[in-house]
């Protein structure tokens, strides 16, 4: 599943779901815009995990909650909880914040 935050609510979410994973973004990142796709794409394939996008300007209490000083920044929050954030372009380092989800 994965939805686009309309709304100031990311602790809601992370508080209704076991397995949260959010892209952190903005409309003028071009690196945010490259990651999108391939955010999305990890989506289709991890039906275990709630993918979200924040846009980190339009959001900031939800920026909050994973301490974002850069975009585009990934962050796993497992049982409520954050389990780890990365600041990446990177593809393999997104597939692997995304498997320390599902070890858990």
């Amino acid at each position: 599943m994965i939805l686009e935050l309309e709304q100031d609510n990311l602790q809601e979410i992370i508080d209704q779901n076991e397995n949260v994973v959010v892209q952190y973004s903005a409309t003028w990142c071009g690196n945010c815009r490259i990651m999108k796709p391939k955010f999305k794409k990890e989506a289709t394939t991890n039906e275990n995990i709630t993918f979200v996008i924040a846009d980190a300007e339009k959001f900031p209490e939800s920026r909050k909650l994973a301490n974002v000083d850069n975009l585009p920044t990934f962050a796993a929050f497992s049982g409520g909880k954050l389990k780890k954030q990365v600041q990446t372009n990177k593809y393999d380092v997104l597939k692997e914040l995304i498997s320390e989800v599902t070890s858990n």
